[in-house]
C-alpha cells in the first residue's frame, strides 16, 4: 500500500472530494485525519471509513483560525509523531452572482475558506515537516484558476487563481527541505454541493457543450490526482498545478 502508517490530514474532509480522498487514503494505510468545520458531519465520515478499517480520527475545527489548526497538529504530533501529508481542501462557494452583487462580507468569507485557510494550515504542518525532513503538501485549487471558460463567480475564481500562485512560491520556500507542494485543479465535479447549483439538465447541458468528455468528473477522479502528487511516485513533482477537468480547460 502506497501510503502504509503514513499520517495524513485532509481538510474540508465531511463530504465530496474531500470524504473520498480521505477514504483514499485510508484504503492505502495511511493514518488520516479528518478536519472540518461540520464537526457531526465530520465525525460520520470518519466513522464510515474506520468501520471500514482505516485508521482515522476526526475533527471540528475552522481550518482558517490558527489556534484550531494548532491544536489540530498538536494532537496528531502527540498521537502518531509526525505529518506527512497536508491536503488543503476546503473551500467552495454556495451561490454563482454577479460581481456587482457580492458584499464585502462574503467576499472576505470566500477568500478566507479558500486561500487563507490553505495559508494557515501549511504554516502550522512546516515545522514539522522541516524536522521530518520530508512532507508532501497537495492544495485543491480549481478549473477556474486556470483559465475563463468556466463562469462561476468572480471571489471564487479570485481565491482559487490565489492558491495556484500560493503553490507555486511555497514550493520555491520548501524543496531544499524535502517538501513538494503542488495543487490539483479539478474541472467541474459531481459533488452533492456542485448537483445542487443548477437543475440537472443544465448541468447535463453544460457538461456537453464545454468539457470534450462530455460527463462531470467524479470526486473519486480528483482523488486519485491527489494520491497521486502525495505518493512516492510523484518525488520529482514540485509547484505543478495538475488540471483534472476532462478538457474543460487546456492551459
Amino acid at each position: 500500500m502506497r501510503f502504509q502508517d503514513r499520517v495524513v490530514i485532509v481538510t474540508g474532509a465531511a463530504r465530496g472530494i474531500g470524504a473520498v480522498t480521505a477514504e483514499a487514503f485510508g484504503r492505502e494505510g495511511a493514518r488520516v485525519a479528518l478536519v472540518d468545520v461540520d464537526g457531526p458531519a465530520v465525525e460520520a465520515t470518519a466513522k464510515r471509513i474506520g468501520d471500514g478499517g482505516a485508521r482515522c480520527m476526526a475533527f471540528a475545527a475552522d481550518v482558517a483560525v490558527a489556534a484550531q489548526v494548532g491544536r489540530v497538529v498538536d494532537s496528531l504530533m502527540g498521537q502518531w509523531g509526525r505529518i506527512d501529508v497536508l491536503v488543503n481542501n476546503a473551500g467552495g462557494f454556495a451561490a454563482i452572482r454577479a460581481t456587482e452583487d457580492i458584499t464585502d462580507g462574503e467576499w472576505d468569507s470566500i477568500l478566507r475558506s479558500n486561500l487563507t485557510s490553505a495559508f494557515v494550515c501549511c504554516r502550522a504542518v512546516l515545522p514539522v515537516m522541516k524536522r521530518q525532513g520530508s512532507g508532501r503538501i497537495v492544495n485543491v485549487a480549481s478549473v477556474v484558476a486556470r483559465g475563463g471558460a468556466v463562469r462561476v463567480t468572480s471571489h471564487y475564481a479570485a481565491a482559487k487563481a490565489g492558491v495556484v500562485g500560493f503553490t507555486r512560491h511555497l514550493a520555491l520556500e520548501a524543496g531544499s527541505h524535502g517538501i513538494t507542494v503542488n495543487a490539483v485543479a479539478p474541472g467541474t465535479t459531481a459533488t452533492d454541493r456542485v448537483k445542487a447549483l443548477r437543475p440537472p439538465e443544465e448541468t447535463r447541458r453544460i457538461a456537453e457543450a464545454t468539457i470534450p468528455l462530455r460527463r462531470l468528473g467524479e470526486p473519486s477522479e480528483i482523488a486519485d490526482a491527489i494520491l497521486f502528487l502525495a505518493s512516492d511516485a510523484a518525488t520529482f513533482v514540485t509547484g505543478a498545478t495538475l488540471d483534472v477537468n476532462g478538457g474543460q480547460v487546456m492551459a
